[in-house]
């Protein structure tokens, strides 16, 4: 069964004048959005942008300034300098491709579905849901994108086998995934644990949208290019923001899923997947909750940071990620008119939970805590509960105000210790499941 539905972001009229335009956004396309000016004639500053002062200086003064003026402007200035703009939402068709209704011996039921959105040459989503069969009405879900394919992620031997360029991981052989794969991520995405505490789990591969190469012929932005265009422009879309759209197409088919509640799905991710999660659901309010796990530098550490990766050091080793504005910055971050404070702001007043590893010096854990500082003042001035601390919690214990953060020992990894502490944060946030 084929399904199509688009999502109700903009109208049928908007979406057909954006459409001519290509790769530029819906908000970059209304009239009172005004060209920015080249990095060379930005202001330097050397602490976090306030996301409460506009572009021209001036302080917003009420919620409604906010929703109006600043909050599309914040989003503008994120997609001008750093991600790139996207293609406004396409039309999505699902098919149920498989289902197997006794998963973890008849806990759970999980479904293989195929989304395809825009020409239908484009590359789709193979979506992996799993729901628990026994449930009181529509449950929270968490939406993730994962490194080695859904077959990793259960011990299912019929689960379609992730194809294309993947990473270098254990039954991988030449960046090719082999039957060897199957199961191998199970303790990264604990599925049957996620069950128990009564949430669904949705997961595709990031290659699904866009291979983690250097190369923008072999994912979904070449069918996305404006009539004629051959290459991306300075400010067109990256590779985490491809990601971080693939997720909105996923959301675009769950929240049409009668077991899933609509209001309360999480955008979650580990490392670059978890700068995918942030941005996917600081541009997507229908994310009810954004857990972005061990992002560090372009997701949830700042730009202006002085340990682990900088800005210069993810350009060089990423160039494919951001738009080709954003390496101008490798040398001055201080230019940036923003601070990824300001991508957390976006989210507000939803909740936000960073994570991190003691041992995982590169990602920045104390400089991300800075920046959930340096948002806090968003939350509160939207009367919501922020950071209610300024201190880093002790190791092992969850911070779960609506800014959250947690920190364990280790090193880079996405473990159950991890998802006991998301799913502790889901719960007082989301609401606990059957209650």
């Amino acid at each position: 069964m084929t399904t199509i539905f688009t999502s109700g972001a903009i109208t049928l009229a908007l979406c057909a004048a954006i459409l001519a335009l290509g790769t530029e956004s819906a908000e970059q396309a209304l009239p009172s959005a005004k060209p920015y000016p080249p990095v060379s004639e930005l202001k330097p500053n050397p602490e976090l942008p306030d996301p409460l002062v506009k572009f021209d200086g001036t302080r917003v003064k009420d919620k409604r300034q906010w929703t109006r003026e600043r909050r599309p402007e914040l989003k503008r200035l994120i997609q001008h300098y750093m991600y790139g703009y996207t293609p406004p939402p396409p039309h999505v068709r699902s098919k149920v491709e498989r289902v197997n209704a006794g998963l973890f011996g008849g806990k759970a039921t999980l479904k293989e579905v195929t989304l395809r959105f825009g020409p239908e040459s484009a590359p789709p989503i193979h979506l992996m849901v799993i729901t628990p069969n026994k449930r009181h009405g529509p449950v929270p879900a968490f939406l993730g994108i994962a490194f080695c394919g859904n077959q990793a992620i259960v011990d299912d031997p019929q689960v379609r086998m992730a194809e294309g360029w993947m990473y270098n991981a254990p039954g991988v052989v030449n960046n090719r995934a082999t039957e060897a794969t199957r199961g191998t991520q199970q303790n990264t995405w604990p599925a049957e644990m996620i069950v128990d505490r009564g949430y669904a789990l949705a997961t595709f591969y990031n290659g699904d949208v866009d291979p983690d190469v250097n190369d923008f012929s072999n994912g979904v932005h070449p069918f996305f290019m404006r009539s004629g265009q051959t290459t991306l422009g300075p400010h067109d879309w990256g590779t985490i923001a491809a990601w971080a759209w693939g997720m909105q197409r996923a959301l675009d088919y769950l929240v049409k899923v009668k077991e899933i509640d609509p209001k309360r799905i999480a955008a979650i991710g580990h490392s670059r997947n978890g700068k995918t999660a942030l941005l996917a659901g600081a541009f997507d309010e229908r994310f009810a909750l954004a857990i972005p796990h061990q992002a560090g530098c372009g997701g949830t550490a700042p730009s202006r940071g002085k340990v682990g990766e900088s800005v210069k050091a993810i350009n060089a080793g990423f160039p494919h990620w951001f738009n080709d504005t954003f390496p101008q910055f490798n040398d001055c971050p201080e230019l940036l008119p923003f601070d990824q404070n300001g991508l957390v702001a976006l989210m507000a007043p939803r909740p936000v939970l960073f994570s991190n590893a003691e041992d995982d010096t590169w990602a920045n854990p104390a400089g991300q805590f800075d920046v959930l500082k340096a948002a806090d003042g968003v939350f509160r001035f939207l009367g919501v509960e922020g950071l209610n601390t300024r201190e880093i919690p002790p190791m092992g214990k969850l911070l779960e105000s609506r800014l959250g953060y947690f920190i364990r020992s280790g090193q880079h990894s996405m473990t159950r210790i991890d998802w006991g502490a998301f799913l502790d944060f889901a719960d007082r946030h989301l609401g606990r499941p059957g209650e």
